[in-house]
């Protein structure tokens, strides 16, 4: 995918010195064309960290471009974990998020060979990340045990077979430690990798390895091309604590770290924000993106309220699209079974199709170049002309459109109108008097 040794976001910059169109990487070449966007536009947002394209150099696999001015895009976390431990199943599942739509998969497994786990993740013809924390403490035996060599060396095999973005949890740090405890939350720490940090900060009593050895691990990713997460280990769990703020001071910190990352030629891109009323979305997704010069913003929801599990998929759907609509440009899918159980394949399923229409929501309103209106005219043409088939082909999901419009049988309409329907009705009253008066 790369036609230089060099990093992908240092060869931009040089072709930017350059003013050499003809330069433009491959990868971000092919990205621009996806996205309806010039190339040299493109090379000019990676290069100024607005956009990025995690795609580790030792794999060739569909990539994507997110960030300023390019479509939303979704990511699906699937994986083991130490209850349910089934490789085929989690492939099955992958595969899944895929087939419906999914632009990059997260392989967060706890349980079993997490190596042979995550070869059958790569081997999948999409953008990949992983969380490197979680087998750093699963080879230690428990988070105290994890110092800065081992967490370092997981990191570096991750890079070298072929991850292409990673969540590293950097700004929880001993300062985020401080404004938890002055500030307390009724949920603490609901990160898995931010808890790790704590308890490795708070057990060993030093400061969390990435963040001080920061320039170490900038080092490692761009080494390998790989693309930073700036995990969100500070995120709150619940409504009660989005005000709380050990998050806003996780934000301060990863803004520094943003800069950093640029300057060293490593792609970012920021995670957050969590559990928050729907009226504080827009304003902490504005937040971040200007404490951080707007690298691409990841957002898991934000879940929007508590109080509907088997249903967060939809709160974060909800979430999501108002995120989108100021400025966040990635979406981690949320399952029907979040904060109940592992997903099973139809959770996933469901999950990345509500994810998808959120972050299509999303894109009707943040005006780029990839996104055309034509699509939703010719439902609304489609629909008009009661052309059936014609909307199962524009809508998102047709075969699942299709089922439930026929399960009555096949009629001229839908069956809670029937011989009623509006649209009938009106369309024969208007073409009527049209034939009447020529």
């Amino acid at each position: 995918m790369h036609n230089n040794k060099a990093s992908q976001q240092m060869f931009v910059m040089d072709v930017l010195v350059r003013s050499c169109s003809s330069c433009v990487p491959d990868t971000v070449a092919e990205a621009a064309r996806v996205e309806g966007m010039d190339a040299e536009r493109m090379a000019r947002r990676v290069a100024a960290g607005r956009i990025v394209i995690p795609v580790n150099a030792k794999r060739r696999h569909h990539h994507c471009a997110i960030g300023q001015g390019c479509l939303v895009k979704v990511n699906v976390n699937v994986g083991t974990s130490g209850t349910r431990c089934d490789y085929a199943l989690e492939e099955k599942k992958a595969r899944a998020a895929i087939d419906n739509g999914a632009d990059a998969i997260m392989d967060l497994s706890t349980g079993g060979d997490l190596v042979a786990i995550r070869k059958k993740m790569l081997a999948l013809d999409t953008t990949v990340g992983t969380v490197p924390i979680y087998e750093a403490v699963r080879r230690a035996g428990n988070a105290a045990d994890v110092d800065a060599d081992l967490l370092f060396r997981v990191i570096r095999e991750h890079c070298e077979q072929g991850v292409d973005f990673l969540t590293l949890h950097c700004g929880v740090n001993r300062q985020a430690l401080d404004a938890l405890r002055r500030d307390p939350r009724l949920m603490g720490v609901v990160s898995r990798g931010g808890t790790f940090h704590c308890a490795m900060m708070m057990l060993r009593e030093e400061e969390n390895p990435l963040y001080a050895e920061f320039d170490y691990l900038l080092e490692i990713l761009a080494e390998h091309d790989v693309t930073i997460s700036l995990g969100d280990g500070m995120r709150p769990g619940c409504l009660q604590d989005a005000g709380k703020l050990a998050k806003s001071v996780e934000y301060v910190t990863l803004g520094t770290l943003a800069k950093r990352a640029l300057a060293r030629g490593v792609q970012r891109m920021i995670e957050g924000p969590g559990h928050m009323p729907f009226d504080q979305v827009g304003y902490n997704v504005r937040m971040i993106k200007e404490i951080t010069d707007h690298a691409p913003l990841y957002l898991l929801g934000p879940i929007v309220t508590d109080i509907a599990p088997g249903y967060d998929h939809v709160v974060a759907a909800i979430g999501g699209a108002e995120a989108c609509r100021n400025g966040a440009d990635f979406l981690c899918m949320v399952s029907p079974s979040e904060h109940l159980a592992l997903p099973d394949v139809e959770n996933i399923i469901e999950g990345t199709r509500v994810a998808k229409i959120a972050a299509h929501v999303g894109d009707t309103v943040r005006h780029h170049e990839g996104f055309k209106m034509e699509r939703e005219v010719q439902m609304a043409e489609a629909r008009h002309q009661l052309d059936w088939d014609a909307q199962f082909r524009l809508a998102l999901y047709g075969d699942h459109a299709r089922a439930i419009h026929c399960r009555d049988g096949e009629t001229d309409t839908c069956s809670m109108c029937g011989d009623l329907c509006a649209i009938k009705m009106v369309r024969e009253l208007f073409e009527g008097k049209e034939e009447k008066r020529t």
